[in-house]
């Protein structure tokens, strides 16, 4: 991995610490975006708390692409690692706006996103792309159509760019987790309740939930040379849910 720049969006959320954390350890040069970056303090907390990191403010895609690109001369992997709400609606009260946000959020943001980077790596005949999604849309979820339509969305994209870009030598792949972890969807108090832990995992079949040093592992098999004959897949990270 030392060889390789890393652009990772929402660091703060979801799996983006860890990823970061993993990468920067393997010897990678990573960037990292977070929508609190806007506010100058959280951004340079961040940044006197992570040295070893770089830090983009920018937000729109464009913007982050080309910031991370002008301050390290190059974008080897993207880890589009979008956290959006799993809003609880059944299907006759859900709202048709909060569909419109979560498709913004988890589908056009990484839509953007690839396309403002693929140019690049189409120039050096070299890239890798990987959306960090959700396996619910590998099972289905009641009550959560919103967010899984938008994770199976994200889902077909990266299936569809695979086929797209791999005869630039861009891997593109989705890694889709589920019961990882992570405050974003599991606060640490509901984690540290043995009834909510004891609900959450009946269903898994190994009857724990994900830890994030072990996404973050997987992560890095996907954003290394290792996986350089891996793409268009959707990798599921549930213990066994999906």
């Amino acid at each position: 991995m030392k060889d390789r720049v890393v652009l990772i969006t929402n660091v703060e959320h979801f799996v983006g610490r860890p990823v970061a954390e993993e990468l920067a350890t393997l010897g990678a040069t990573v960037a990292c975006h977070d929508r609190s970056f806007t506010d100058a303090e959280a951004a340079e907390g961040f940044a006197a708390a992570n040295p070893g990191l770089t830090v983009i403010r920018e937000q729109t895609p464009a913007e982050i692409v080309a910031a991370a690109t002008a301050e390290l001369g190059r974008i080897d992997v993207v880890v589009c690692n979008d956290a959006g709400a799993a809003v609880r609606a059944p299907v006759e009260t859900a709202r048709a706006e909060d569909l419109r946000s979560a498709l913004e959020e988890m589908v056009v943001f990484p839509f953007q996103l690839a396309g403002a980077a693929v140019p690049q790596m189409k120039q050096r005949r070299r890239g890798k792309i990987l959306f960090i999604t959700s396996a619910t849309p590998l099972r289905g979820l009641p009550n959560y159509s919103i967010y899984v339509t938008a994770r199976g969305a994200a889902n077909a994209l990266a299936v569809s760019l695979a086929q797209e870009l791999g005869r630039d030598n861009i891997q593109v792949n989705a890694i889709a987790p589920n019961y990882v972890e992570s405050p974003t969807y599991f606060p640490p108090e509901l984690v540290a309740d043995p009834e909510a832990l004891a609900m959450m995992t009946r269903n898994i079949p190994l009857k724990r939930l994900g830890k994030p040093d072990e996404i973050a592992a997987l992560v890095a098999f996907y954003a290394s040379d290792k996986s350089d004959f891996i793409t268009g897949h959707v990798m599921p990270f549930a213990g066994g849910w999906a």
